[in-house]
């Protein structure tokens, strides 16, 4: 069902079932497509409206590819077409950001729940740790680190829950031989799931071009840096500061050249959604295509 907004609030819809509407900008060429959920406009894209409970369930039953989305990919969003139409391919797109809950909510529109993908990968461990049909490939981190992870979670499992793990080059998402490789590895291993930490634009737009070559894997996850997280490589912000909405903080003080900046840069979110709370926004890429597919000119 749709939410009405509040009185001072632009016109918003969800979307369920029986509906398909445009993004919030009402920006023409780009329409959300219609699941048994709601999914909410998320200025050029949407957030899907489950609880982390309800998304595993979903996977369960239907697979998908899973984005997590927050500030910096709102940035990327308005400003790199080929991101854009890799996120439209998406199935699921949860809310992976304090801020942009909040922002959402304030728009009179909302979710029920944010799941960042470093909560959402060790519930999905810790839910298939005895399912023998789950079987996760790890792809990203710095060469050793997601080894490293795959260890420590099957340890935790108490067996061979990741059956793979790949560290790329730098120059991965440009090198088709490791990606052919990389794609033989996950296909050889009987991988059911793939898990890949690239980073934002990269990770999306790689999914979204190469899931059609990995037929026997049913669940996708963009994940960040979770992998980094799983393998002890970098440590997550005290429980308390997530839960108030302080990772941001913690990583910037934390590895202040890495993220000052970016984190500086992504407030312009702000500034985006406010324009979306009056019914200004304006889709960069109401026209983005889907992501090429191999042997497409890149």
């Amino acid at each position: 069902m749709s939410r009405p907004p509040p009185p001072s609030a632009a016109p918003a819809a969800s979307v369920n079932e029986r509906s398909s509407v445009v993004t919030a900008a009402g920006a023409p060429g780009f329409q959300i497509s219609a699941r048994p959920w709601p999914r909410v406009p998320l200025l050029n894209v949407w957030a899907d409206d489950l609880t982390q409970a309800q998304l595993l369930d979903r996977l369960d039953a239907e697979g998908g590819l899973v984005f997590t989305i927050n500030p910096d990919h709102l940035y990327h969003l308005q400003n790199h077409a080929a991101f854009t139409a890799a996120y439209r391919q998406a199935d699921f797109i949860t809310v992976d950001s304090h801020y942009v809950f909040s922002a959402l909510r304030w728009q009179g529109h909302g979710v029920q729940e944010k799941i960042t993908g470093s909560d959402l990968v060790p519930a999905y461990c810790r839910r298939h740790a005895s399912n023998p049909n789950v079987r996760i490939f790890l792809l990203g981190a710095m060469p050793g680190v997601a080894e490293r992870a795959r260890q420590r979670l099957n340890a935790t499992a108490g067996r061979e829950l990741v059956v793979g793990a790949h560290g790329p080059s730098m120059r991965f998402v440009d090198d088709d031989a490791e990606i052919a490789s990389v794609l033989a590895m996950i296909r050889d291993c009987g991988a059911t799931t793939l898990m890949v930490g690239l980073g934002a634009p990269k990770q999306e737009i790689w999914l979204a071009r190469y899931r059609h070559q990995m037929p026997g894997v049913k669940v996708l996850m963009g994940v960040g840096a979770t992998i980094d997280y799983e393998a002890g490589e970098v440590k997550r912000a005290p429980v308390w500061m997530r839960r108030l909405g302080l990772e941001w903080a913690y990583r910037v003080i934390s590895e202040p050249r890495r993220y000052g900046m970016r984190y500086l840069r992504n407030a312009r979110f702000l500034w985006w959604m406010a324009q979306a709370r009056a019914g200004q926004y304006q889709d960069p890429f109401p026209q983005a295509a889907p992501a090429p597919r191999p042997g497409d000119p890149r």
